[in-house]
């Protein structure tokens, strides 16, 4: 049996999967937590990264290991391959206006004609904008930029400052994929290409980016011989391990919620709403993405004092609609709709409307209704979608299945729970060792039926 493993370097945690390369089954998984909060030191990552390979029983006898990770995260390193600040991760919002001054003096058409995105405050070149204007003394000393993966990719191949690492810091070893680079505000999507003109913008000089790497290439080799594939950013990579295809779109409800789809052509909404990344089969992955999403139903769990589980069987005691209450929930700011101070609003309290159940039906329905309007905004890119692979743990709540099949008008499965964007880099990796994308099986849990409820969307439309 050849083993290749796959990394899921997540905002909350690393996971990695050793599966076997023909057939897909994880034959043993690791686990180690990365530290809260929307600003870290990526050497947590490392050292969980450590940690998650020894729960796993190590590398020795895997092949291949491929890298997922969380996107758009600034790493900046100097000359000497030092990290100079902690990371900026997707989640930090602080880099708002920094997004806002790029799109003033570029055009938020032009961004999307050449890259297929518009600045928000979680892309990389709004974070090294605001780099330039809050911490200039940093700025000056970058001499390359990373994400998350490929900092981790870098570090497995040995490379590293001279006094943490075998090979030393060799910047130009740096490598990404088409996935992540897509989501920096500085890589096209629709040339392929790195635009330096827009990374110049950003940080005000130039620097060492990683060489984008495509589907199946090798980035190199661990120094004790392990093939390191290409790596991918997360929504990317739980596509390849959905082995998601034309008419399926993905919905993941974890610490932020995504809505994506894998197309033959690029997106190019100037709105921004869209963006039109790449995923990592050669394709593309129009996305979009909500700060709130699982935290939303932690949030009203802990008001109500229940859990996961009691909430939903509160919600499935209220009525579709919940009665009139509804609940926009952007507690942590929001980043589709494009709203980084916003707050969640209860509306629609009246006596008869302000019970327990109503209440947590409508926490439900305010995650989902964000995510199916995120659907709508896909198919406004001509996506065709014919069923929705809802993941995430929260998709295994039952009352979420139902109350998903009441909001989407279009079928949805449930996957067997699993770590699939770890298994998407596994499928990385066993590509990149023999040179074919694996076709592994997906088991699906649940086939809620069909149970469209519009009074749901309509109501939280109107707010």
């Amino acid at each position: 049996m050849t083993l290749v493993a796959g990394v899921d370097s997540s905002t909350q945690s690393c996971k990695i999967v050793v599966t076997d390369a023909d057939t897909g089954e994880i034959v043993r998984q690791g686990r180690a937590s990365h530290p809260a909060g929307t600003e870290v030191a990526p050497s947590a990552w490392w050292d969980a990264l450590q940690s998650a390979i020894a729960d796993a029983g190590g590398l020795d006898d895997v092949a291949a290991i491929s890298v997922g990770g969380q996107q758009h995260g600034m790493v900046v390193l100097d000359d000497d391959g030092r990290v100079i600040r902690d990371a900026l991760l997707w989640n930090d919002t602080r880099s708002a206006q920094a997004a806002r001054d790029l799109i003033a003096e570029v055009g938020a058409d032009v961004y999307a004609s050449r890259l297929g995105v518009v600045p928000v405050a979680s892309f990389t070149a709004t974070k090294l904008r605001w780099l330039r204007d809050a911490e200039p003394e940093n700025a000056a000393r970058v001499a390359a930029v990373a994400l998350p993966h490929d900092w981790l990719t870098w570090r497995l191949r040995g490379f590293g400052p001279v006094d943490e690492s075998e090979l030393g810091p060799v910047l130009e070893e740096l490598t990404t994929d088409r996935s992540d680079a897509s989501g920096t505000a500085y890589w096209s999507a629709v040339t392929g290409e790195y635009d330096l003109a827009f990374f110049v913008r950003a940080l005000g000089h130039s620097a060492i980016l990683p060489r984008v790497l495509g589907p199946g290439e090798q980035a190199g080799l661990m120094t004790n011989g392990t093939l390191v594939g290409p790596g991918a950013g997360d929504n990317a990579g739980a596509a390849l391990g959905l082995g998601a295809a034309a008419g399926d779109v993905v919905v993941s409800i974890g610490t932020s919620g995504t809505v994506f789809a894998v197309t033959d052509t690029p997106a190019m909404d100037a709105s921004g709403t869209v963006a039109g990344f790449a995923d990592a089969s050669g394709l593309f992955l129009p996305l979009i993405a909500t700060l709130n999403a699982a935290r939303i139903l932690d949030s009203i769990a802990g008001l109500l004092g229940v859990s996961h589980d009691d909430l939903g069987e509160l919600a499935l005691s209220a009525e579709p609609g919940a009665d009139g209450l509804v609940l926009q929930p952007y507690f942590e700011g929001e980043r589709t709709p494009n709203r980084p101070d916003a707050t969640a609003t209860l509306f629609g309290m009246t006596l008869g409307s302000t019970t327990r159940p109503n209440l947590a039906r409508a926490a439900i329905e305010g995650l989902l209704c964000g995510l199916a309007d995120g659907l709508d905004a896909v198919r406004a890119q001509g996506v065709d979608a014919q069923r929705i692979l809802i993941v995430g743990g929260a998709a295994q709540n039952p009352a979420v299945q139902q109350i998903a099949a009441q909001v989407f008008d279009v079928p949805v499965v449930i996957p067997k729970p699993g770590e699939y964007v770890a298994t998407g880099a596994a499928a990385q990796a066993a590509w990149a060792l023999t040179g074919q994308r694996p076709n592994w099986p997906l088991s699906i849990t649940a086939e809620p039926p069909v149970d469209f409820r519009p009074v749901i969307r309509e109501q939280y439309r109107a707010h």
